[in-house]
């Protein structure tokens, strides 16, 4: 892992991104917490399978100190136009009631946290600590019991 992706090192942030429920988003609303992050789009089947154990985790630790954010990179490339991916992605929280914060990047994988993590493959989990440290960069999936495990070993 790069050097800077490491245990411990400040998590690379990402600043307003639209939240489905309005307004805007950005990483540091949310020190304090544990965030676990999903980055996902919804052409991607692999992260769609994931959705269940997702919105289970959400239930699970629905009173627990840790926020489950899950950021789209749909775009233009994808999906013809960035309103047309943006629509894909609107619709797609809705008609699955997806749980938990839910973040567009606005500008597909073209972001600065998206390069910043190295992301060039989805789905990808990031697992970040209440001083806004990183956990895991790589994440297990909420389907792993790997996941569990790490979550109970932190006490959250």
């Amino acid at each position: 892992a790069e050097e800077k992706l490491q245990k411990g090192k400040p998590a690379p942030d990402f600043s307003n991104y639209e939240n489905f429920k309005g307004g805007t988003k950005s990483l540091k609303d949310f020190r304090g917490k544990y965030v676990y992050i999903d980055v996902w789009a919804t052409w991607c089947g692999p992260c769609k399978a994931e959705i269940p154990s997702l919105k289970k985790l959400g239930l699970k630790y629905k009173t627990k100190n840790i926020e489950f954010i899950s950021i789209s990179v749909d775009d233009a490339r994808r999906s013809g136009t960035m309103e047309k991916a943006h629509e894909s992605w609107r619709n797609m929280v809705k008609n699955k009631q997806l749980t938990g914060t839910q973040l567009i990047t606005g500008n597909g994988w073209n972001t600065d946290f998206i390069k910043n993590y190295k992301i060039n493959a989805i789905p990808r989990f990031i697992l970040i600590d209440p001083k806004g440290n990183i956990i895991d960069a790589d994440a297990p999936r909420p389907s792993s019991k790997r996941l569990n495990e790490l979550l109970n070993d932190l006490g959250v």
